[in-house]
């Protein structure tokens, strides 16, 4: 079965082939370098930019692996969450194409996309804790199958990703912060500075990043003039021993704190001896290291994707949508996108089940 994955949730433009549950190719066109000029990601310019980028990178795709429409059996798109106008630019590209060549439409959750990835590269069994650490989402699942995930945490606020990226644009490194913040905090000691945990002193799942962000600002704010240092700060050669420190207790609060959170998860889950650990800080080097720690002194297992796999891909869409439509999964030409802040519907039809070999 041929899977095709569809992400434009974002910043990124991505297109994947998946056959039989093996990537075979997958192309995408960055919009990091625009975005940067901003400090931020800009919607409207993103949308703007998957609708250029979207029919000239499958065309790509297809010629490259010498497959036509034609054989497709699934189109696989990301349907959410993210910003409304880029995922509406490739649910309609799906749909479109779907109709076009009589394909199987699946709709992805892109949060659960992101923790089914790592089935790409080692095997991925169920029930198993998952841990969603993204830009724009913290969430811990309870994942009892490809398309059986409860929620057991959430943010409250900022998600952890987006609490380096705040704390990275205090500390003026360069956007997107996270690969350097993990670079500068391999260089720092993370007991020079004291940054709080923040929301663990409670018996919830949740997670809230605003509070840490904030003691950040005011730690810098109280630095003397003498131990400041030039920015923007776009390399970790040659930074300044104050700034490693920072990097590395903030690091180290953040992991902390996301640690805590899951280790009370699988007191409470006893029967998960998996942890997967997904999305784009999930990268992290600190967090990666410390995650498998955990689960390795509690006898368990840490299953995390390649750090390729953590940002926003298609390969991790076109796995989903292989998973889902092998069981029989698919949506109708009324998928909706849904943004941000809005729960995904359970509109996930059922039928027979698409061809898998």
């Amino acid at each position: 079965m041929l899977c095709l994955g569809i992400e434009s949730s974002c910043d990124e433009t991505a297109l994947a082939l998946v056959e039989d549950g093996r990537l075979l190719d997958a192309v995408l066109a960055s919009q990091v370098d625009m975005h940067a000029l901003f400090g931020g990601v800009v919607p409207e310019l993103a949308s703007r930019e998957h609708y250029r980028y979207m029919g000239p990178l499958y065309d790509a795709l297809m010629s490259r692996n010498a497959r036509t429409a034609s054989e497709l059996d699934v189109v696989a798109v990301s349907r959410g969450p993210g910003l409304l106008g880029s995922l509406l630019v490739g649910v309609a590209f799906a749909k479109g194409l779907a109709l076009g060549v009589g394909a199987r439409l699946v709709g992805v959750n892109h949060l659960h996309a992101h923790l089914l990835a790592a089935g790409l590269e080692q095997e991925l069994s169920f029930p198993a804790l998952g841990l969603l650490v993204s830009g724009g989402h913290t969430h811990l699942y309870r994942m009892d199958g490809p398309d059986a995930f409860v929620t057991l945490g959430r943010t409250l606020d900022d998600a952890a990703g987006e609490a380096f990226d705040k704390a990275g644009k205090l500390m003026g490194l360069a956007y997107p912060a996270g690969k350097l913040m993990d670079e500068l905090a391999s260089r720092g000691d993370a007991e020079a500075v004291s940054f709080p945990r923040p929301y663990v002193h409670n018996d919830t799942l949740d997670f809230s990043f605003s509070g840490l962000k904030t003691a950040a600002a005011a730690f810098l704010d109280s630095l003397p003039e003498e131990r400041r240092w030039p920015r923007p700060v776009r390399s970790a050669e040659g930074a300044p021993r104050t700034l490693c420190d920072c990097c590395a207790a903030y690091t180290q609060a953040v992991v902390d704190t996301l640690l805590i959170k899951t280790g009370r998860a699988l007191d409470r889950h006893p029967d998960l001896k998996t942890l997967v650990l997904a999305g784009g800080v999930a990268a992290n080097s600190h967090l990666r290291r410390q995650a498998e720690a955990l689960m390795r002194r509690r006898g368990g297992r840490l299953v995390t994707p390649s750090p390729k796999l953590c940002t926003d891909n298609a390969a991790m869409v076109a796995y989903a949508g292989w998973r889902l439509a092998a069981t029989g999964g698919h949506h109708d030409l009324s998928l909706e996108a849904v943004p941000r802040g809005r729960p995904l519907p359970d509109d996930l039809r059922h039928g027979p089940a698409c061809r898998t070999a």
